[in-house]
């Protein structure tokens, strides 16, 4: 599997888990309803999910993660 592909599926998978679980917690914790609750949560998860890209780099490609929550880049490979 190439490095933009893994980069494309940790995307996915890192949106699609913090969705369902803002979206649950959204459900249980707030008064919204019908419309609101998926838009709520997918406006938060597409803010604090981590972003991941493929990189080309003198050593070879490289995946690249960028988080609100950790400082600076981190390379996966």
């Amino acid at each position: 599997m190439s490095k933009k592909n893994k980069s494309l599926l940790y995307n996915f998978i890192c949106f699609a888990l913090l969705f369902v679980l803002t979206r649950i917690l959204i459900m249980r914790f707030t008064g919204l309803n019908g419309f609101w609750i998926p838009l709520t949560a997918f406006v938060v998860s597409t803010i604090i999910a981590p972003k991941f890209q493929s990189i080309a780099t003198p050593d070879g490609e490289k995946i690249a993660m960028k988080w609100i929550f950790i400082k600076g880049i981190k390379y996966l490979n």
